[in-house]
């Protein structure tokens, strides 16, 4: 059974491709909701590191499944300007979560994992487990 989905404005369909020539911001810039990350790898473990701007420590939780790898984050942006008399004229806020989960070639030891958070940014050291490494095995 295929889902229909109603698409209100023409741009919906390609949403990126019609900002970047018309010059619009995107709006993941402009709201929570993604994380981008970059994952590099060495013999002993993952290096993760996850933008994420806006969030606190204490709104960030991490975890680990075997090789499967989950950062979630509450996300604010407040933002006022106000005028030479002190009444606010524009004030901008957001609040809302952002989420991202990926698997990694090798399982995790969830118990040495190491979580710092940087300027928004989350680096994450992710170490291989003993032994979970892929084996070649011989046909008889």
């Amino acid at each position: 059974m295929t889902a229909l989905v109603r698409r209100d404005r023409f741009d919906d369909f390609f949403p990126d491709f019609f900002r970047r020539f018309a010059g619009m911001p995107r709006l993941a810039e402009d709201v929570p909701g993604e994380i981008r990350i970059d994952v590099t790898e060495n013999d002993k473990d993952y290096q993760v590191r996850a933008e994420i701007p806006g969030a606190r420590k204490e709104d960030i939780r991490v975890s680990v499944d075997g090789n499967f790898v989950s950062i979630s984050a509450e996300v604010r942006k407040e933002k006022e300007d106000k005028a030479k008399g002190g009444r606010v004229l524009v004030k901008e806020t957001y609040y809302g979560s952002a989420s991202r989960g990926f698997s990694l070639g090798c399982e995790i030891d969830d118990k040495a994992v190491v979580a710092r958070l940087e300027d928004g940014v989350l680096k994450l050291t992710l170490p291989k487990r003993e032994g979970a490494g892929a084996r070649t095995i011989a046909v008889q």
